[in-house]
């Protein structure tokens, strides 16, 4: 583990900042093995939050970009501004001769040029260590699920389902307030904004040679440009495997959280994990004839008693643990998202809203 103090800035001062802010406060509690972290600055577009920001969470300063990017102390950057702007600030915090460690959300960019174009610049940077965020990825009983998959028990895939559905969207006033997230396909909607997380988990199990066959979109309101998918679904096939699917990223499914499933039916056996029941996962083999319940909790590596291992766990323990994962580059992980897996999302995140076109254009939308 590299024991040098991480010094921080954080280029957002939105809602995803604060958890962020939360995870990096709250590392000490949960793992004995953390360097010590210092929050150095924070910059955004607009001078109220990111003052308030800095003095809420601890920050040394508040400052605009071009001051951000001239500090030499800062060794780690959070890119956690709106979609649109990940590559431009990407390619700003690369170019800081002091930053050894870049943790980009996802989307990690908005068009096929910026996917180059992100080749091309890491290329560049071979030293510097970006990791994508894609939390959910770290969630105890996904992480076991992928383990039992990989062991290959389960044999070959034949099919699969994948969805997130929400479903806040449906109010005029949450509309409203999110109307940078309604920005067409691929920059905002709910396969880019909601969708990414689900390929991110389908190409950890399957791997990058997904291919789109197809796309539908529903969903309209007046408010809402018609290229912004409240509703999505692509049909999917592995060229590795020959195996089938869909996944549908949803805003707008009524009485709905934040409700995720994952459903891989393959020649020996079934899994299944909801987050509705996220302390466990299921699965089926046919030898046994039975489903077998996997229960997990917080089980996460290395083991911390705070909380212990049987708590039930959430959303915000895993994005503390892609945290320890990042800082300390731990090595007990199946799969940690570095920027070549967050481009692969991008990849059929870009072709779903192709497809997308083609669809509205034969539906006379």
């Amino acid at each position: 583990m590299n024991s040098n103090k991480i010094i921080a800035g954080f280029i957002g001062a939105g809602g995803i900042a604060r958890s962020h802010a939360y995870s990096l406060n709250s590392l000490k509690y949960y793992y004995n093995d953390i360097p010590e972290i210092e929050l150095e600055a924070v910059c955004s577009a607009r001078q109220d939050s990111m003052e308030s920001f800095a003095r809420r969470f601890g920050f040394g300063k508040a400052c605009d970009l071009n001051g951000f990017l001239s500090d030499t102390k800062i060794n780690t950057v959070y890119i956690l501004g709106p979609n649109k702007v990940h590559y431009g600030h990407l390619k700003a915090a690369l170019s800081m001769p002091s930053v050894e460690r870049i943790y980009l959300e996802k989307p990690v960019c908005s068009s096929l040029e910026e996917e180059e174009a992100i080749r091309l610049l890491v290329s560049e940077y071979p030293g510097k260590k970006i990791q994508v965020g894609f939390q959910y990825l770290y969630s105890s009983s996904l992480r076991e699920a992928l383990a039992l998959w990989r062991s290959g028990i389960l044999g070959k895939p034949i099919h699969f389902d994948l969805k997130y559905f929400h479903s806040d969207y449906l109010k005029k006033e949450y509309r409203d307030k999110r109307g940078n997230r309604l920005t067409p396909a691929p920059d905002g909607g709910a396969m880019a904004d909601l969708g990414s997380h689900i390929i991110s988990m389908l190409i950890a199990f399957f791997g990058n040679s997904i291919e789109i066959k197809g796309a539908l979109q529903a969903g309209q309101f007046e408010d809402v440009p018609a290229g912004s998918d409240l509703f999505s679904q692509i049909m999917l096939y592995d060229k590795a495997s020959g195996a089938v699917g869909s996944l549908s990223a949803s805003r707008i499914s009524s009485g709905t959280g934040d409700d995720i499933v994952i459903e891989i039916y393959a020649e020996k056996g079934s899994l299944r994990y909801s987050s509705a029941t996220a302390d466990y996962f299921e699965y089926f083999t046919e030898e046994s004839g039975t489903w077998i319940r996997k229960m997990v909790g917080s089980n996460y590596k290395p083991v911390t008693s705070f909380p212990s291992g049987h708590v039930p766990p959430g959303w915000l323990r895993a994005m503390v643990h892609a945290h320890y994962v990042f800082l300390t580059g731990s090595k007990n992980e199946l799969i940690v998202p570095g920027i070549e897996h967050g481009l692969a999302v991008q990849r059929i995140v870009r072709e779903t809203a192709d497809h997308l076109k083609t669809f509205r254009s034969s539906a006379g939308r």
